[in-house]
């Protein structure tokens, strides 16, 4: 698949969610984002249960080494859930050789970001994770998570995830998929609930995903280069021509794979290597 079919694939089925309530909007997002996951890798055992009051779903791979990774998924803090990002965690248990379990945080307006948050920590507190793997608007949850959690040495995955307090100046330009206003718009829902990010790192050892098309790229590039200054050791790579959101077809757009396979490989290292 080249990236502007799915941009325009993407773009209609989330044009299908305007205007619409939550109840009817993310069973679709579910759909579109289910569309482009690939069939769940052999041997790969999927449960939904709870995990300290939390629903989850649980990925197992076989022969699975010992710990579990925690994955919070993406869609803006209203969308998104263990189904519309199964392929993205299904993929990242087969990748990590490890148990990754899905959190089905509750979602605004329902719930406000401090729930969100809650709901993370909850699940964390229950399992006591190796690492955090969070996409998007899931990797701020994992970025709060891991400040408040203060275990440096504890892996981090961080997809496209928006850091910092974003502004119009902080920004990168618009770009397929994703606005700066619709960022904006985003953020101004969770900031009043947000906790102050501490100017420490969140953890040592980060690895992080970027595209080269999203707004939240500039502003995501000058937080590793500063987390790096202040001793973190942060793998950084760049998917070229891809855009947000185009994790869930990594498994049909080339640049995408490429780049969450060796995203993956990184993560995969840093649990299996003790922190120094």
């Amino acid at each position: 698949m080249e990236v502007e079919a799915f941009i325009r694939r993407f773009a209609t089925g989330l044009s299908d969610l305007e205007g619409v309530p939550p109840t009817v909007a993310r069973p679709r997002y579910e759909a579109l984002c289910a569309g482009f996951a690939p069939a769940d890798p052999p041997g790969l055992r999927v449960t939904d249960t709870g995990c300290g009051g939390v629903a989850v779903r649980r990925f197992l791979p076989d022969n699975a080494g010992p710990g579990t990774v925690l994955f919070v998924h993406g869609g803006g803090w209203s969308l998104g859930s263990v189904k519309s990002h199964h392929g993205v965690a299904a993929s990242l248990a087969e990748a990590l050789g490890r148990e990754v379990i899905s959190i089905d945080y509750r979602l605004a307006p329902e719930a406000d970001y401090t729930i969100m948050l809650a709901d993370c920590r909850a699940v964390a507190e229950a399992t006591a994770p190796q690492a955090l793997v969070g996409d998007s608007a899931g990797g701020r949850l994992v970025l709060n998570l891991a400040w408040e959690q203060a275990r440096p040495a504890m892996p981090l995955g961080l997809i496209y995830p928006p850091v910092g307090n974003p502004d119009t100046v902080e920004l990168g330009p618009d770009a397929p998929l994703l606005s700066r206003d619709e960022i904006l718009a985003l953020w101004r829902t969770i900031a009043p609930d947000l906790p102050p990010a501490p100017e420490t790192p969140p953890s040592q050892r980060i690895e992080v995903l970027a595209v080269e098309h999203d707004p939240l790229t500039r502003p995501l590039e000058a937080a590793v280069a500063e987390w790096r200054r202040r001793g973190a050791r942060v793998g950084y790579r760049l998917a070229p021509e891809m855009v947000h959101g185009a994790l869930h077809a990594q498994a049909q757009l080339a640049p995408m794979g490429e780049a969450w396979r060796d995203f993956c490989r990184a993560l995969a290292r840093r649990l299996d290597t003790p922190p120094p």
